[in-house]
């Protein structure tokens, strides 16, 4: 058994444990920045006195912490933030109105079942014609305005979305229950109120709001896509995400 197999062998944990706090130190502190090249594995071997499987045991895990990124035949970096990989949650706006403590509101606006449109096919990703649940509603928050939404629902993917009138549940509400989704896409914009969205949200025509689409599939089929349009001064985003996101 060689020196550093002797030094493993009487306390591995806590070396890897060490090897891992100081380079965690270096990335967090600023003292690598991103792209850094991080020590070969064969100058943290001889650095720290340990074996190659140690070694790659700490780097494995700063990768999956997303703090290095590791390059074949390249060595290891230290990871740029990768802000744009931030999460938002699917919301379910009747339990987000509630948590606020305010009274929640819902009414159907409108509700039809059509064959996909050209817009509609370019939203949703779908084929012309293919069955579509088009629905717009409103949300309120203590009796105020608070979201207006234009949804779209594959039927192909949720043919029961049929067999809900959605007069009572929001479509929001009854996806989060009722259907899984394995992948999501957020687009965040704002816009000034036309017309028609300042008399839905009761604000002044030409008003600030703040824009979320969104769009959900699983295992690669589409299944809805939407926008919700909020008074600005009703709404706003937080999303707390790691470097890797």
């Amino acid at each position: 058994m060689n020196g550093a197999s002797k030094l493993e062998a009487g306390g591995g944990v806590a070396l890897y444990q060490r090897i891992r706090s100081d380079l965690e130190g270096r990335i967090l502190s600023g003292k690598w920045p991103p792209g850094h090249r991080v020590p070969f594995e064969h100058e943290l071997m001889e650095t720290y006195s340990c074996s190659r499987m140690t070694v790659n045991k700490v780097l494995s895990a700063l990768a999956a912490a997303g703090l290095v990124e590791r390059r074949r035949r390249a060595g290891s970096f230290v990871s740029r933030p990768k802000v744009q990989s931030a999460v938002l949650q699917i919301p379910d706006l009747k339990a987000e109105v509630e948590r606020r403590g305010a009274r929640y509101g819902y009414q159907l606006l409108a509700r039809q079942k059509r064959g996909a449109t050209r817009q509609d096919k370019a939203r949703l990703d779908i084929e012309l014609r293919a069955p579509v649940l088009a629905l717009r509603c409103r949300h309120d928050a203590a009796k105020q305005p608070f979201a207006l939404e234009d949804r779209l629902l594959n039927l192909d993917a949720v043919p029961k979305a049929l067999d809900e009138d959605f007069s009572m549940v929001s479509p929001s509400t009854w996806l989060v229950e009722h259907v899984p989704w394995t992948e999501a896409e957020h687009r965040i914009s704002a816009c000034n109120a036309d017309r028609p969205v300042a008399d839905e949200l009761q604000i002044e025509v030409g008003a600030a709001c703040l824009v979320v689409e969104r769009r959900t599939w699983r295992n690669g089929e589409p299944i809805t896509a939407v926008r919700l349009i909020h008074p600005a001064a009703l709404y706003d985003l937080i999303a707390r995400f790691t470097p890797a996101g």
